[in-house]
C-alpha cells in the first residue's frame, strides 16, 4: 500500500503507540484523525502533526465505549475526508489488577477493560468497516492486541489478557469475513512488542469515565511510565520504544501480514509450548 494521500484513523491518537503511528503516517503523506479521549492531549497532538508532513489532520475527542460517539466520530471523519483507508483500533487501558485474585477484583474493572480494550475494537468496525467496503478501495483495519492474552495468557493480568485474547479471535474471523467481501479491505493484529512498551498505559485510570468507578482509589495512578515502575520496583524490563512499533506496524502493513508479532525467542517459545500442552490436552502453565 501507498501511504501518500491515503487516510488514517488512530484511536488512542494522542500518546504512546498511538501517537507515533500518526507522527509516522503523516511523515508519509497521510490525512490523520487523532482520536482519543483526552482533549489537552488531543490538542497537543494535532499541533505537533500540523507541523511536519503534508496530510491534513484533526483531532476528535471520543468514549470508545459508547458506540453513538464512535459513529458520530465516524460520520466527521468521512465528512473530513471522503474515505478512510487505514483503521488503527488502537486505543486499550490497564487495570491496577497485577499480581489480585481474579475472584476480588472489582466488576467495574471488568467492565471497563472489557468495554475499552473490546468493545472499544467492535465500535470501531461497525463505525468504520461498512462505509470502507462501500468505497471499495483497498484498506486495512489493524487490531491492537498484546502478547499476553492474545498468544497465551500471563497469570497476573486476567483481565487485560482476557480481553487481548478477545481481540486476537476477533480479528481471525473479521480476516476471514472480510476476505469473502472480496478482499479490498485486510485485517491485521499488531503484537506491540518484543519487549514491554515504554508507554503511559499504567497511568490510563487518570481518564477513567464516572460509569467505570466505585471508589476514588480506582483513579490512582501506580506508574505514570514503564520507566517509573522499573525504578520503582528494581526489575530488569527490556524496553521497547512506542516509536520502534509504530514504523513495525507500518511495515507489516507495506507486506501485507495479518500476524504483526516481532521476532522473539521468548514468545516462540512460549506460543509453542502452550499449542503443545494443547495438542497433549494437558494444563495451563507454560515454558519461558
Amino acid at each position: 500500500m501507498e501511504f501518500s494521500g491515503k487516510t488514517a484513523v488512530v484511536t488512542g491518537g494522542a500518546g504512546g503507540v498511538g501517537k507515533c503511528l500518526c507522527i509516522e503516517l503523516v511523515k508519509l503523506g497521510c490525512n490523520v484523525a487523532v482520536i482519543d479521549i483526552d482533549e489537552k492531549r488531543i490538542a497537543a497532538t494535532v499541533q505537533e502533526l500540523e507541523q511536519m508532513g503534508e496530510g491534513r489532520v484533526i483531532g476528535l475527542r471520543c468514549d470508545l465505549t459508547k458506540e453513538a460517539m464512535v459513529l458520530d466520530v465516524a460520520d466527521k471523519v468521512f465528512e473530513t475526508f471522503g474515505n478512510v483507508h487505514l483503521l488503527f483500533n488502537n486505543a486499550g487501558v490497564g487495570l491496577g489488577e497485577a499480581q489480585k485474585k481474579l475472584w476480588d477484583l472489582p466488576i467495574s474493572d471488568w467492565r471497563w477493560g472489557i468495554d475499552v480494550n473490546v468493545m472499544g475494537i467492535v465500535h470501531g468496525i461497525k463505525a468504520f468497516v461498512p462505509r470502507m467496503l462501500e468505497k471499495d478501495e483497498e484498506g486495512f483495519v489493524i487490531n491492537s492486541s498484546s502478547a499476553n492474552g492474545g498468544l497465551y495468557s500471563l497469570p497476573n493480568t486476567p483481565i487485560y489478557a482476557a480481553t487481548k485474547a478477545a481481540v486476537t479471535s476477533i480479528s481471525e474471523v473479521l480476516f476471514q469475513q472480510l476476505q469473502r467481501e472480496g478482499g479490498k479491505i485486510r485485517t491485521a493484529i499488531l503484537f506491540p512488542g518484543p519487549h514491554t512498551v515504554n508507554t503511559g498505559i499504567l497511568a490510563s485510570s487518570t481518564v477513567r469515565p464516572d460509569d467505570y468507578v466505585e471508589d476514588e482509589t480506582q483513579r490512582k495512578v501506580a506508574y505514570e511510565s514503564m520507566d517509573d515502575l522499573i525504578k520503582a520496583t528494581g526489575l530488569r524490563i527490556q524496553l521497547t520504544e512506542p516509536e520502534d512499533v509504530a514504523r513495525f506496524a507500518l511495515d507489516g502493513i507495506r507486506k501485507g501480514d495479518f500476524w504483526m508479532i516481532p521476532d522473539s525467542e521468548q514468545t516462540d517459545m512460549a506460543v509453542g509450548s502452550r499449542t503443545q500442552v494443547i495438542l497433549d490436552r494437558g494444563t495451563p502453565g507454560y515454558a519461558f
